[in-house]
């Protein structure tokens, strides 16, 4: 059975910290393999997104310098639809990064919860998502986990997050033989079959991300880009096929993906998202100011 989709911030647990460097621990805003992330309070009273690595990992050396790779990764990223880093602690005890704090859902949650996009929405993603992924790769970084659950949905537009798995295109990938990093399902083959690993992965993974927004990637509709060219507007479809090749050489680079879709009508950035996705990017707004500590 599939987990309810929560709709607000969690509180602490017992076992949570309330302090990480500067920043006053309020809520859990979420959990993965690489750690937890919380709800902070700088001291300037701004909320950030605090993720904090689990213990079990702090005495592996290698993952300490990835971390530390992922701290200098996010650093050097920035750009309407990313989430800037804004403080980090890669040598602390238990190392932990701040971000700016996104009041929104996953693009995970809201398929789960309202199903495809409308073609405007999935316009205004794509553009967004696109234009993120070019500020990314012009730092020489490649994400390698473009994903639903590494975008969130603001009512600004959506925001790519998690640089947890970057590395930079000229760095060794600190990987074991046979260990492959990112999501099935949106992995590109070469991330499979061991080949070298260059922005195209990203792309690959936004062709993907493209089609199960857009409700193309079900089986029922046969292959992905069968899917695609059925229920895609045509500018997306033929953006999502190109991404989708089996040759990286021959997927369009995120400004090539900029130029081919179709903006004429892009939805206002203010009212780019349907009534019922805008009531729940509403919710987390008022969960976060429901988890934000009172002031005496």
């Amino acid at each position: 059975m599939r987990e309810p989709v929560p709709l607000t911030h969690e509180p602490l647990r017992a076992d949570d910290p309330r302090q990480v460097g500067r920043y006053r621990l309020t809520a859990r805003l979420g959990q993965g393999g690489m750690g937890t992330v919380y709800l902070g309070r700088s001291p300037g009273a701004r909320q950030v997104a605090v993720k904090v690595v689990r213990e079990e990992l702090v005495g592996d050396p290698t993952f300490r310098r990835r971390f530390a790779r992922e701290v200098d990764a996010a650093r050097r990223v920035s750009g309407f639809h990313t989430a800037p880093v804004v403080d980090a602690g890669p040598d602390d005890a238990r190392p932990w990064l701040v971000t700016e704090y996104v009041p929104g859902p996953s693009l995970q949650q809201v398929l789960e919860l309202h199903g495809p996009l409308p073609a405007p929405t999935l316009r205004a993603l794509a553009l967004g998502v696109a234009e993120a992924l070019e500020a990314i790769h012009a730092c020489g970084i490649v994400h390698r986990d473009l994903k639903p659950g590494n975008i969130l949905i603001a009512a600004e537009g959506p925001r790519v997050i998690d640089f947890g798995i970057a590395r930079g295109t000229d760095a060794t990938a600190l990987t074991r033989t046979d260990f492959v990093i990112g999501t099935r399902g949106f992995l590109a083959p070469e991330q499979l079959t061991g080949g070298p690993l260059t922005t195209a992965v990203d792309t690959y993974a936004f062709g993907m991300v493209l089609c199960h927004a857009g409700g193309a990637a079900g089986g029922s509709h046969g292959t992905v880009p069968e899917g695609a060219a059925r229920l895609l507007p045509a500018d997306l479809a033929a953006v999502a096929i190109a991404c989708l090749s089996q040759d990286p050489a021959r997927r369009p680079s995120p400004t090539e993906i900029l130029r081919r879709i179709d903006a004429a009508d892009e939805l206002d950035p203010a009212d780019w998202l349907p009534p019922a996705v805008r009531t729940l990017v509403g919710l987390h707004r008022a969960s976060t100011v429901t988890a934000a500590p009172r002031t005496s």
